[in-house]
């Protein structure tokens, strides 16, 4: 063993102890089940069928309680065995080798007997813990949850389906749930701790993580991931889903590609980061694009794509960049498009500057419950920043920068729509003018509890019709149109 502080004198002792006491004597030392996967072969096989599943649920507690204290028991013989300075240096694929031929000596040396698929279950979570996010692993594999979410150490819940369960993945402590998070938030250069308690990170993939700690959070750390796909979602896909009519995503292939300054708006949840990536590939692969985001979520697929993050302050205090700082730098970057992740702040007035100078085709989030709420919120952040502009100068930006904005929802049901598709007309007097282009209508509830609606065209042409024409996109904008015109769907 390359790597065993004392793997010297242990290292016979698997040869001349282990093989020959199973097939002996099987029965003087159950420590956790029946007989070790290699020495199967003659005495009962088919009795030994019955033992794997049980690790698997919940149905006996106490072999599962048997299980956790072995896995514990060599969890930390192998800390007290292993160089972890020397494994550090090795490759994920190689660290994990090296771990399995070790937890395969301590069973040995321990006179341990574990069924084969016990031993296999007890390699994988011991290899998650020490290389991935432990008991997070299984549920950060599956590609059908939608949000993660740990409430201290023996409490995980998952939503799936629009719909929030409780899993029965438990941590063995908080500790252990806060070296999990500290590994999480080290790997983009944060820090969670007393002395600063709550932190936003991102896993590789791109899910956004949120996590806070002791004494903030009263009951152990509570960790927060936002899980994304593995293949990230397409417009196509979003009609599929039933979030927007096919003629409807024509229509915001048109707004994308006829670089309209978009906004887009909805609750927590309600699906608009995700919108906002599949609008993205309405952007030309010539386009040189900036996007700015507090923790680096959206995944273009043009080639000349820049990803700024911001950065919270260090142990001083100090070193902090803020969204409002990237934005100011972003016009120095020559962009074409600038997209921000979320606008929450001062930064609101910084992107509609970039929106009023040339760089046509920005887009962002904001949380609002209506287009109208949406634009009462950027009003709000400008004021926020500490500007003394008169309400009336401050609509007219707004007015004159934004030109779409996007509704997105989550429904009672769990299920996500596109509400509204709304134009910005421009002022009336001292009043931002808006035109609904496309609204959605909820007409009945079906016997399972799913809400029934369809989506509606208001019949009007939109204004930016000439702008259409002129990047081409003119028989695609009448299509649109004439489809919405059609049977509702």
């Amino acid at each position: 063993m390359s790597f065993g502080k004392r793997s010297g004198a242990p290292a016979k002792k698997p040869v001349d102890v282990a093989p020959p006491e199973p097939e002996r004597d099987p029965t003087p030392k159950p420590d956790i089940k029946v007989v070790a996967s290699r020495e199967e072969a003659k005495p009962e096989p088919k009795q030994e069928a019955a033992p794997p599943p049980k690790p698997k649920g919940p149905a006996d507690p106490a072999a599962e309680a048997r299980f956790a204290q072995t896995k514990i028991n060599i969890f930390n013989a192998l800390i007290d065995t292993v160089d972890l300075t020397e494994l550090s240096k090795l490759e994920t694929d190689q660290v994990r080798e090296e771990i399995t031929d070790i937890v395969s000596e301590i069973i040995s040396l321990r006179n341990l007997v574990l069924s084969a698929a016990e031993q296999q279950r007890l390699i994988t979570e011991i290899c998650d813990d020490v290389l991935g996010l432990g008991p997070l692993e299984p549920l950060l594999a599956r590609d059908d949850i939608a949000d993660i979410m740990v409430n201290g150490y023996d409490k995980v819940y998952i939503e799936t389906g629009g719909t929030i369960e409780l899993t029965d993945i438990k941590f063995r402590d908080n500790t252990q749930l806060m070296n999990i998070c500290q590994r999480i938030v080290s790997a983009v250069g944060r820090r969670v701790d007393e002395s600063s308690p709550i932190c936003d990170a991102r896993l590789l993939d791109g899910s956004r993580v949120n996590v806070i700690a002791p004494p903030l959070s009263i009951d152990g750390p509570t960790l927060t991931i936002r899980k994304f796909k593995k293949d990230k979602l397409k417009l196509s896909d979003l009609v599929n889903f039933g979030a927007i009519p096919p003629a409807g995503a024509k229509l915001l292939e048109v707004i994308g590609a006829a670089r309209l300054n978009i906004l887009i708006s909805g609750g927590t949840g309600s699906g608009k980061t995700t919108l906002l990536n599949a609008l993205t590939g309405f952007i030309d692969m010539g386009e040189r694009t900036i996007t700015c985001e507090d923790s680096a979520e959206l995944q273009l697929q043009q080639p000349h794509v820049v990803r700024l993050e911001t950065r919270p302050p260090n142990l001083e205090g100090v070193g902090e960049i803020t969204m409002r700082d990237l934005i100011k730098n972003c016009l120095r970057m020559r962009p074409e498009r600038i997209i921000v992740g979320e606008v929450r702040g001062p930064e609101a007035f910084d992107l509609l500057q970039a929106m009023n100078t040339g760089h046509d085709g920005s887009m962002g989030t904001i949380h609002a419950n209506n287009p109208r709420e949406a634009l009462s919120r950027v009003e709000n952040m400008i004021a926020m920043g500490g500007y003394n502009l008169p309400a009336k100068t401050v609509r007219e930006q707004i007015a004159a920068a934004v030109h779409v904005i996007i509704q997105a929802q989550r429904l009672r049901d769990g299920s996500r729509r596109i509400t509204h598709i709304t134009e910005v007309m421009g002022m009336e007097g001292e009043v931002v003018i808006l035109q609904d282009l496309i609204l959605y209508e909820i007409t009945g509830e079906d016997a399972d509890g799913k809400l029934i609606g369809h989506h509606k065209a208001t019949g009007v042409r939109p204004a930016f019709w000439d702008r259409a024409r002129y990047f081409g996109l003119e028989d695609l904008l009448q299509e649109a149109m004439e489809g919405l015109q059609g049977d509702p769907a």
